[in-house]
């Protein structure tokens, strides 16, 4: 085929572009296919120098920009910083960059591995750059662009605040190109960055390159979802079948007729597939909100014999798969399953999610990819950034577990899961389709799939770890004054403009009752203050008598104290509860608000209880003590302690004994009705004696405005001047409340720093210093066990064991859950003291309004003691339930990761080995009756257990001993 001819216009174009952006051209060259629009644009703001934001949908080629920042880079002779928020898709970038250009002009940083980190484009996570920015890493020179891929991260609970830490910080001369999917508040977003970054162009791009075709599925016929292609009509064929199903609904017993109703059960997931093949719509991803759910659809296609692959294409799966795993023991291989998942392979089928080893999940990321493996089924992390496009998603529910309960699918989810169907370059036309489920509403899965964006919101919140590295660069007042320049308080101040508009408002319309309001006789607005008055008094004098009860309940209620166990008398919390703190003294017990005491039911729920519970005084039945450890955030120190009170109180006549103690209080002491009266004074009216409410009667009749023939049309624009003004004081209170939101948590967090001795003012202690180093979420925890030296004198195993509890975080954690499984010893006792460490730590929060340290978690303790000690995974894997490879090795990165941050900041850290001791002592005394329940950890060869006293020394000798068998055969993989 000839090549057509280019005219001698085209050619001048071509040859002024490359006149005025040579660097452009170059880049452009490089690619086999044009750029759309959303390329060329941000393309041309980042030559113009400029910054850019794209928002874009998934696959639609966001990364062409990126990648050309690194191509300006090269060509400026600056550095590049890549980007991502997961260490499998630093990888995966990484291994596309190296393709490129090559290995000596491309490095690679996630904390696992560090490769050329002085190239001039380096690829890491963004955790990685954070560090980096605090530490002042010299790295840092000559950077002139930095990619921020997957940025709509920043919206995360856990990790958000990282991408806001890194915008604020970088050098102004630093150009940031932020990737993001498509979300519907860009321009804030935008806005935002061009006002801590300087000017930062706004590409925002909806439009799918590969056009998704949306579909249910329902028996083995695939209906359109929509009949236009606007995405608006729903297909009418749906609507009906949704409305038979709704008629059949009600009752699954027969009918009178002996029929039972007929109903459109969901198809079996070998048909899925099969149908799917059928129609040409493979490879496809089904996403199942469930690991096991995804493995038990793997095991049903082949029971059900499905094949999706040819003989050859099975051989060049197996044989991959072998090479990609070579380095693994057969004995290990056995463990992790191999053979049934390379069954699976060869007939073209995988699971893909966290469960599973690294190094199994990026095998069937490649092969899907070349077209080998052609029905995945995964859960929803696939959809996390991995390039893993398919032709046709296919989603089982709309609804997923969230960890607490079941929630539905949010429009941006769908979108994301969706987002994969349709392979650019490949694919004409994607295809994503939901399975039919009795109940389902056509409408409803129209309204998640005609729904395309979602709001960016930020999760920035100062940490610990945060603050002083803050003050230690800038000092406190700048700090505050940089968190100020946050993603979260941009947003809370755009809705206090918001606010203060609808305030000004508010106002404006208040002004106008008030005009209406005039009256000839006099003035209106003194009358009607005055009969809001007498209509309060009226109703607080019929009140009296509760309020004086409750008076007497809040009298009873100032006296109770930590431990008692009280009767609560009415109300929702009605029952036995044991009081664990107190109200606060002065500052009166209120009927409207949560401010009495915090207690725990029978049931084991926390509750705040107000007056609202107490219409009879809440005498103590008994007392209890509490330990001092105790912290009401552990389920198990809850359950403990409720089995304590119902053994203090089992076989006692409560009720009787509580009617003997009333009795004898209830007194007709003037003085103590006295009492009564005055304490009144606190509910609304309460302080109008009976004459005074006549004399406000009198006053209101001897008014002028009384006599005024359209006296309730003028008072009822002053009830609606009334109300008016209760909004603008509640609107008020809100502006107040988002104002400077994130610098007074900084304050909170500043004033827990101060008083642990981490800071003084602007200065940052020692102890501090060390806390600068530690990027964990219980960075503070982990500090506090440096600085106590409770890890000083473990070994290896010993230490990995103890730190796991901070960088370890369970799926679920049931109630019946059994204790986590503990070696004997130091392990033991070292745990105690920290869990005493962290429950002392909550307190603090506690009285400072903040809650950012979860409960250390024991679930790993066991996996990590034994790994180091060199166990065989068969056994680790066994001796823990429900532990999978893929979590294995995962939790083991991230303990390695803690453990060599901890190994920096223990470094030459001076133990205060008699305090250590004596803790260790007291751990060791409580622990002395449950010894003996856990098998001995001593070593089997030698008998002893051999000590090192140097905690920096020992984290590195953890590491290394952890960095072993599938650890470290899954060095590049997340």
């Amino acid at each position: 085929m000839s090549t057509p001819a280019v005219s001698p216009a085209e050619k001048y174009a071509k040859f002024r572009e490359r006149q005025a952006a040579p660097e452009f051209t170059s880049f452009r060259e490089l690619y086999d296919f044009d750029f759309d629009p959303f390329q060329v644009a941000a393309c041309a703001a980042l030559t113009g120098g400029e910054g850019v934001l794209v928002a874009a949908p998934t696959g639609s080629g966001k990364t062409v920009v990126g990648e050309y920042a690194v191509h300006l880079a090269l060509y400026q002779g600056k550095k590049c910083f890549y980007t991502t928020p997961i260490k499998a898709l630093s990888n995966q970038k990484y291994n596309d960059l190296v393709r490129r250009y090559d290995s000596d002009t491309v490095g690679l940083l996630t904390g696992d591995n560090a490769v050329n980190g002085d190239a001039p484009i380096v690829v890491m996570t963004t955790e990685v750059l954070r560090n980096m920015l605090y530490a002042g890493s010299p790295a840092l020179k000559d950077l002139g662009y930095v990619v921020l891929d997957e940025v709509h991260y920043l919206a995360d609970r856990s990790r958000g605040a990282v991408w806001e830490e890194v915008i604020i910080h970088l050098q102004e001369s630093v150009r940031v190109v932020a990737l993001s999917a498509t979300v519907s508040n860009a321009e804030e977003f935008g806005d935002w960055l061009a006002q801590v970054r300087g000017g930062t162009e706004v590409i925002v791009d909806e439009h799918r390159p590969v056009p998704l075709w949306q579909h249910m599925l329902a028996g083995r016929r695939l209906y359109d979802l929509f009949t236009d292609d606007d995405h608006h009509e729903v297909n009418p064929e749906l609507v009906r079948l949704a409305h038979r199903e709704a008629i059949r609904q009600p009752s699954s017993r027969p009918g009178r007729g002996g029929h039972r109703p007929r109903r459109t059960q969901p198809p079996y997931r070998p048909e899925i597939v099969d149908r799917l093949d059928a129609a040409g719509l493979l490879p496809a991803i089904t996403f199942i909100f469930s690991r096991a759910g995804c493995d038990a659809a793997v095991q049903q296609c082949l029971a059900a014999g499905l094949r999706l692959t040819t003989p050859e294409e099975a051989r060049v799966i197996e044989e991959l798969a072998a090479r990609r795993t070579a380095d693994i023991p057969e004995e290990d291989l056995t463990v992790l399953g191999y053979h049934d998942w390379v069954l699976a392979l060869r007939r073209g089928i995988a699971a893909h999610h966290a469960g599973l080893l690294p190094a199994f999940k990026e095998v069937v990321e490649e092969l899907f990819t070349a077209g080998l493996v052609r029905a995945v089924f995964a859960t929803e992390t696939l959809a996390l950034g991995i390039n893993m496009p398919a032709r046709t998603v296919v989603l089982e529910k709309l609804d997923k577990w969230n960890g607490e309960a079941h929630v539905a699918l949010t429009p941006g989810e769908y979108t994301q899961l969706t987002g994969r169907a349709g392979r650019r370059g490949i694919d004409v036309e994607g295809h994503a389709v939901v399975l039919w489920q009795p109940g389902l509403d056509p409408g409803a899965v129209a309204g998640l799939a005609g729904t395309r964006t979602y709001p960016l919101n930020s999760s920035f919140r100062p940490s610990y770890n945060m603050a002083v590295n803050l003050t230690a660069r800038v000092g406190r007042a700048r700090a505050a004054s940089l968190l100020e320049s946050s993603f979260a308080q941009f947003q809370a101040d755009r809705g206090v403009v918001g606010l203060a508009r609808r305030l000004r408002r508010l106002k404006e319309q208040a002004e106008g009752l008030a005009k209406q309001v005039s009256c000839d006789r006099g003035d209106f607005m003194e009358y009607a203050e005055m009969r809001r008055r007498l209509t309060d008094a009226e109703r607080g004098a019929s009140r009296s008598r509760a309020s004086a009860q409750r008076s007497e309940a809040r009298r009873v209620l100032a006296t109770l104290r930590r431990g008692d166990i009280i009767r609560v008398p009415a109300g929702r919390r009605s029952g036995l509860a044991v009081v664990l703190n107190p109200p606060p003294a002065g500052d009166g017990f209120s009927v409207h608000r949560a401010d009495g005491p915090l207690v725990l039911t029978s049931h084991g729920q926390l509750k705040q209880l107000s007056a609202a519970d107490f219409p009879v005084p809440a005498d103590p039945v008994d007392r209890l003590r509490i330990p001092q450890h105790f912290s009401e955030r552990s389920p198990k120190h809850r359950r403990d302690l409720v089995s304590a009170m119902r053994a203090k109180i089992e076989g006692r006549d409560l009720e009787s004994a509580s009617r003997h103690r009333r009795s004898a209080a209830d007194t007709d002491d003037p003085e103590r009705v006295r009492g009564f009266a005055e304490d009144a004074g606190d509910f609304e009216g309460g302080d109008v004696a009976e004459g005074d409410i006549a004399e406000l009667r009198r006053k209101l009749r001897r008014h002028p405005c009384h006599a005024c023939p359209d006296r309730e049309q003028h008072a009822r624009y002053a009830e609606r001047y009334f109300r008016q003004y209760k909004e603008v004081d509640e609107l008020e209170r809100q502006i107040g409340g988002r104002r400077h939101v994130i610098a007074r948590t900084f304050d909170r967090v500043c004033k827990v720093l101060d008083e642990l001795g981490y800071t003084d003012g602007d200065t940052v202690t020692p102890a501090g210093q060390r806390l600068t180093r530690l990027y964990s979420e219980l960075d503070l925890v982990a500090a506090e066990c440096l600085r106590r030296g409770l890890w000083e004198g473990l070994n290896p195993a010993e230490l990995a064991a103890c730190v796991s509890v901070l960088s370890f975080e369970s799926r679920k954690q049931p109630d019946d859950a059994g204790p986590a499984r503990l070696p004997k010893g130091p392990v033991r006792d070292v745990l105690d003291v920290m869990a005493r460490t962290w429950a002392e730590l909550d307190h603090l929060e506690q009285r400072n309004g903040l809650s950012f340290l979860r409960e250390p978690d024991a679930g790993f303790v066991w996996a990590a003691y034994r790994w180091v000690r060199g166990a065989k995974l068969e056994d680790v894997l066994d001796a823990v339930p429900g532990l999978t490879p893929g979590d294995f090795v995962r939790s083991m990165k991230q303990l390695i990761d803690l453990l060599d941050q901890v190994a920096v900041a223990a470094r030459d850290l001076s133990v205060p080995r008699a305090a250590r001791a004596a803790e260790r002592a007291a751990a060791a005394a409580e622990r002395a009756a449950a010894d003996g329940d856990v098998d001995d950890d001593r070593d089997s060869d030698t008998g002893t257990v051999p000590k090192n006293r140097d905690v920096s020394a020992t984290a590195r000798a953890a590491i290394d001993a952890m960095r072993r068998g599938v650890v470290a055969y899954s060095a590049l993989a997340d």
